[in-house]
């Protein structure tokens, strides 16, 4: 049975959306662009000075300020033509295609100035935009993949289970074996800095020391001890399994947070250079 076009756009990747509807006006952006820069004749030469190098100049403005929108149109998401996703989709090759109108704007003519300026921002903002598209793209199916069927709160919620569990266990044992488990229990962190979650580990983690002691206590293990010790050490290794389960997932959160530290402050500076541009054109020259 054919697959209706509105379920095939719902679980389509916002790159493919609409088929490749925003890549085609990518596309033709490029072909305009480039058309106008080689076949029409420019005096004295190619710039940015010209009316064809206004025309782009104006296309790539306005282009900048409507791309810069996107973050409150996350806040308004809706279904149908102005969904998030094609919103998404439209961001990424309109943004990817002011490489070819801003460039041909400027005539390929740079020096230390102003304008020169406003350009390598632009290509900063967009080369971060990349890094964005590939965590976005590969991220997410690579968080799906972790958690399985649970969510973050599920599997905070089996850590605490497994707490509940470790305590029973720990009651035969004596009163150094549960000091052990308490301490284990009460200083397990997860989360912290935006550095320590993008590394998914921590070295200091108290669950995985407990474990390796138990580990070397059952080896040297009389009969009384030996059954308690390894019904103990069985839900230490569930809990530290679950434990980088749970640190994978949030280092895959912050990657996904961690590009935006770069990409908006860009964005922001982009802004003030093109505005700053665009005076000094209009006003002084």
């Amino acid at each position: 049975m054919a697959i209706p076009k509105k379920h095939q756009d719902e679980h389509s990747s916002f790159l493919a959306y609409k088929n490749y509807r925003y890549f085609k006006l990518f596309l033709l952006l490029c072909i305009v662009s480039t058309t106008l820069y080689v076949w029409f004749d420019f005096t004295p030469a190619r710039n940015g000075g010209t009316w064809v190098g206004y025309t782009l100049g104006i296309i790539g403005a306005l282009l900048i300020l409507w791309l810069t929108f996107l973050g409150m149109r996350k806040r308004w998401i809706s279904q149908g033509r102005w969904s998030l996703k094609g919103w998404t989709s439209a961001h990424v090759y309109l943004g990817l295609s002011l490489i070819f109108v801003a460039t041909l704007h400027t005539g390929f003519q740079f020096g230390w100035n102003l304008h020169t300026l406003a350009y390598a921002l632009m290509m900063g903002v967009i080369i971060s935009g990349l890094f964005g598209i590939y965590f976005y793209v590969v991220l997410p199916r690579q968080m799906s993949a972790n958690r399985g069927e649970m969510s973050q709160a599920a599997m905070l919620d089996e850590v605490a289970n497994l707490d509940r569990m470790l305590r029973d266990a720990a009651q035969p044992l004596d009163d150094i074996y549960i000091s052990k488990v308490q301490n284990s229990i009460n200083k397990t962190k997860l989360g912290g800095g935006i550095f320590k979650r993008i590394s998914g580990r921590n070295r200091k983690c108290t669950t995985h020391a407990a474990t390796r002691f138990f580990r070397e206590e059952l080896r040297r293990a009389d009969n009384i001890t030996h059954g308690p010790l390894l019904d103990l050490l069985s839900v230490l290794e569930r809990k530290n399994a679950l434990l980088r389960q749970i640190r994978r997932h949030i280092r895959f959160r912050a990657l996904l947070e961690f590009w935006l530290y770069f990409h908006i402050p860009l964005t922001f500076a982009l802004l003030a250079a093109l505005t700053a541009h665009i005076i000094s054109v209009f006003f002084y020259s």
